[in-house]
């Protein structure tokens, strides 16, 4: 559990600063574009890729804590071990999808991007940069769900 937490802190300061990031960057395109009348050419693309960050880390910071969307019609009407069964189950369809989507197909898409050598038009960076984030996401979402399973918090 300790360890949890850890992660849980650093996921979460993680998110902030991106957010503060995203925040100054927004507020420069804004002062360029009013205040300069030039627009930054850089901010867009920086803005975009930030909430694409924040986005899969945030599901991923998300299911950590548990505080998930989730429709409890099923489980409501289930027995307390029955419930029980059930939230194991959706863990492990939960480990099931983020290992072959995010974990596997992240890999393959930062491999391909890598590969092609593809950067972004405006910040000139690797878009495998920008995509690693999938995978990364993919491996704290599972981490997470076999946290829950091993240590029966469901």
């Amino acid at each position: 559990m300790e360890l949890r937490k850890k992660v849980d802190r650093i996921l979460g300061i993680v998110l902030a600063v991106i957010m503060a990031v995203m925040v100054v960057n927004v507020l420069w395109q804004v002062f360029t574009r009013f205040v300069m009348g030039s627009p930054s050419s850089f901010t867009d693309e920086l803005a975009r890729y930030l909430m694409i960050w924040v986005g899969v880390l945030g599901a991923a910071y998300i299911s950590g804590r548990r505080m998930h969307v989730a429709i409890d019609l099923l489980p409501a009407r289930l027995n307390k071990e029955g419930q029980t069964k059930l939230k194991i189950f959706i863990n492990w369809i939960i480990i099931v999808f983020c290992f072959s989507a995010f974990v596997v197909g992240g890999i393959r898409l930062v491999y391909i991007t890598f590969t092609l050598g593809q950067y972004s038009p405006a910040l000139q960076i690797p878009l495998a940069l920008v995509y690693s984030i999938i995978p990364i996401s993919g491996i704290l979402i599972i981490y997470y769900k076999l946290s829950d399973i091993i240590n029966k918090q469901l």
